[in-house]
């Protein structure tokens, strides 16, 4: 077996390797979110970090990890006899595949002895093996939403509670999670991203002497990693020795009044939503005092440990840059800090307000009859998918698909692969023939014919381009403001829900695009800012331009479904009749919704014959929002 990297031989990261060891010395903090760009020794330094740890006392040959002396009463492979012979064992570093079923990590009925012994059996899953151990997920950004609330639920009640197909399942299941992301791939939902205790930006070295070290090392361990390894044994040792004081210090380490009341005020100044970031900050502060043999948590552990604990905590805009400001946290916890918050939200460093895109006045261009409006605030959008059902696209949130990720809905044949078997549905497909098989005694007679495999429904992201009319009526009442307002939130919410987004406007004698597709939503924000409106409004020009777009995109990457969403009145003052451009786009199978920006008591309803040119659904802008989308759906109940 190949040695791991060891964890005193990475070069530099100092944030991400104390974030580890603070969990190592008190898992209670509540693991570590790794963030940063490729090649930053994220995965190298997690999987290095489990063999620092000291080893746990187990049962023999108990999968779930019980301790001989505090056994699980309920333990599925219990009851354990007091005196069963236990064993010494290292912690063990469970890893969840993006892609992983349910099965496979919650634990599932025992296949093999149910068809060849007729006993309903559990077979343990990923949290069973994580239990008093580390639990790594790597790109956990694009982990199934399915997967997420197990993992969730988990963490939250650091039990696995299962019940399929006629298992009824509890075991512990507390581990330390670990998850490392690529920012550029899509965020975390909030509620897993607050479950980590703690989050570090990590990003590629700029030393260059420390860069010709880091390939020095690389190569060194590629040409002999058990060579590589011994000569860093002693240094592990005495990180290992570390952990192990510091754990038994711990307890002892005591944290003053004043001290909480210092956390207390960085928090609320921070505007930190609910007790979880005054708790992990509290008990960060107390690993870290531990860790360098200290009995009183100082104001210094203070702060490195709201580094750590509060920069995915705090409110801001989705693209707002994540951290805390060194200098302004040095303030807070300076002997006489502001505890008030100006009002509106915290100072950003110009001296402005961050949170919101609040209406400013629009600018005129001088002599150029253009005018730019900045967006009005954003708000929470109702969700816009494609219709009909993919067959597998890249995993997201948006529309849905039938593949090989999420919840199973149905089954069918298996096929030549006998893989994700519908026991159930197996079990029913054989038990007709067991008499004409000659079954004598407990299990059941299989043939290949009989296997089911499951039919799984899921989220895919998408590629949604946005159409935007940036002609002059647009400037009527100032629509392009609310306009832009929508289209931030839209980003805001494909940002979360893991899609490709691309922008394309018409205004004057054509259209251009802004942004060809890509994941960089906040680059979508930036270019919609400083989009222009005014002159005639060439509607078809926009609906070619589109069609341009998604067919060069659809030869890069032909699993990612677009959605077209059309922001536009429906008005045409220049170019040809915009029939023939949304017939176009109609025949290559575009999904489209098309917003109606058109105000007022008497409308004209362009933009509702072009939705149905386009075979589209239609909204009004006002429509837009979640809120008002629940609210127009109660009201057609009613009606």
């Amino acid at each position: 077996m190949i040695s791991p990297y060891p964890f005193s031989a990475i070069v530099g990261q100092e944030d991400l390797k104390l974030a580890l060891l603070l969990n190592a010395v008190s898992p209670e903090v509540g693991g570590v979110l790794v963030r940063g760009e490729k090649g930053t020794a994220k995965s190298t330094a997690v999987r290095a970090l489990a063999r620092l740890l000291p080893p746990i006392r187990m049962i023999s040959g108990c999968p779930f990890s019980c301790d001989p002396y505090d056994p699980n009463p309920e333990c599925p492979a219990g009851p354990h006899r007091e005196d069963a012979p236990w064993e010494w064992r290292p912690v063990r570093l469970a890893e969840l595949p993006v892609g992983a079923s349910t099965d496979r990590l919650t634990g599932t009925l025992d296949i093999e002895r149910a068809l060849t012994e007729g006993e309903r059996a559990f077979e343990p899953g990923i949290l069973a093996s994580a239990h008093r151990g580390i639990l790594y997920v790597d790109e956990v950004n694009l982990l199934s939403d399915h997967l997420v609330d197990l993992l969730l639920d988990a963490a939250a009640m650091g039990t696995n509670h299962v019940e399929r197909e006629g298992v009824s399942v509890s075991h512990p299941s507390r581990f330390i999670l670990v998850g490392t992301m690529n920012p550029e791939e899509g965020e975390l939902r909030p509620q897993l991203l607050d479950r980590f205790g703690v989050t570090v930006e990590v990003s590629g070295n700029l030393d260059p002497s420390e860069r010709v070290e880091i390939v020095r090392r690389r190569l060194r361990y590629e040409a002999d990693p058990q060579g590589f390894a011994a000569e860093w044994t002693s240094t592990d040792g005495g990180l290992a020795r570390g952990i192990e004081e510091a754990r038994q210090m711990l307890p002892a380490v005591h944290i003053r009044e004043e001290t909480l009341h210092q956390i207390a005020a960085v928090c609320t100044y921070l505007g930190v939503d609910g007790l979880r970031g005054d708790l992990v900050t509290a008990k960060a502060a107390r690993a870290l005092a531990a860790w360098e043999a200290r009995d009183i948590v100082a104001t210094e552990d203070v702060r490195r440990a709201a580094l750590l604990a509060l920069s995915h905590r705090r409110r801001r805009s989705p693209f707002e840059e994540t951290g805390i400001d060194s200098e302004e946290l040095e303030k807070l916890l300076s002997e006489d800090p502001d505890p008030d918050p100006p009002e509106g939200g915290a100072p950003s460093p110009d001296g402005g307000e961050t949170g919101s895109h609040a209406s400013q006045p629009s600018e005129a261009r001088p002599g150029s009859g253009e005018r730019t409006f900045s967006a009005t605030q954003e708000f929470e959008p109702a969700r816009l998918e494609v219709p009909e059902k993919g067959r597998g696209g890249p995993l997201g949130r948006r529309s849905r698909v039938v593949g090989d990720h999420g919840h199973p809905v149905d089954d069918r044949e298996a096929g030549e692969t006998a893989e994700d078997i519908a026991l159930a549905a197996t079990m029913r497909s054989a038990a007709p023939h067991q008499r004409a098989r000659g079954r004598a005694g407990p299990g059941l007679i299989l043939r290949r014919e009989d296997l089911r495999r499951n039919v799984r429904e899921g989220r895919e992201g998408n590629l949604v381009l946005f159409v935007v009319d940036a002609s002059g009526s647009m400037a009527a009442r100032s629509r392009m403001s609310a306009v832009k307002g929508a289209v931030i939130s839209l980003l805001t919410d494909a940002y979360q829900r893991r899609d490709k987004v691309g922008l394309v406007s018409f205004r004057g004698e054509g259209a251009r695009v802004l942004l060809p597709p890509t994941s960089g939503v906040d680059l979508a924000a930036s270019r919609l800012a400083d989009l222009p409106t005014g002159g005639r409004t060439p509607l078809a020009a926009g609906l070619e331009k589109a069609a341009e777009v998604i067919q060069r995109e659809r030869t890069r990457e032909r699993e990612r479904r677009p959605l077209l969403v059309i922001l536009t009145d429906g008005r045409t003052t220049a170019g040809p009749d915009p029939r023939g451009a949304a017939a176009g786009l109609r025949r290559l199978g575009v999904a489209s919704v098309v917003v109606d920006t058109e105000e007022g008591h008497v409308r004209l309803g362009m933009a509702g014959a072009l939705a149905g040119a386009l075979g589209a659904r239609c909204l009004r802008l006002e429509e837009l929002r979640a809120e008002a989308l629940v609210e127009l759906v109660e009201r057609r109940r009613v009606a």
